[in-house]
């Protein structure tokens, strides 16, 4: 019997990692060529958000392959080409503040339940660690929630009226 018939068809995925206390790592996820979950490849964000403790990483320079404790994984940045976005899901633009002081400006993609369309409902949804946020001329990045420390949603002011 051949090991070849266990193995898992994937491709890596070049991606740029910001792990505590490492700070920037660049390298690449291999992702199933097939996603169990939906058509076509699986993307970074099913990977980081399996119950898996550690996630594999390839690294180019040197040539050697990481485990890295998907707790300590902060965000993960990358280029999307594939232009994933519906045109019928109204974005949600958010400002998050992370632990270490950085500000991040994006927007929220994501087709949710009516009855949970809230941003705060995609923040809570309990079975995702990892949330993603689109930025400008298709990067993306995967954050760490337990990295945040608030969001701020764009667009909506404090009522500062006085309530006597």
């Amino acid at each position: 019997m051949s090991n070849k018939t266990l193995k898992v068809p994937k491709k890596l995925h070049t991606v740029t990692l910001w792990v505590h206390p490492e700070g920037r790592v660049i390298g690449s996820l291999y992702l199933r060529k097939q996603s169990p979950d939906h058509a076509g490849t699986e993307q970074p964000l099913e990977v980081l958000n399996q119950c898996e403790s550690f996630l594999v990483f390839k690294i180019q320079d040197p040539d050697e392959l990481r485990f890295y404790n998907i707790k300590s994984v902060i965000r993960v940045e990358y280029i999307d080409d594939t232009s994933e976005i519906v045109s019928d899901i109204a974005p949600m633009e958010c400002h998050l503040y992370m632990m270490d002081g950085s500000f991040i400006e994006g927007k929220v993609f994501e087709s949710l339940p009516p009855d949970q369309a809230r941003l705060l409902d995609y923040l809570n949804r309990r079975e995702e660690n990892f949330i993603k946020i689109h930025m400008q001329e298709g990067l993306i990045y995967l954050i760490n929630k337990s990295y945040i420390n608030h969001v701020h949603i764009a667009g909506i002011k404090e009522d500062t009226t006085d309530s006597d």
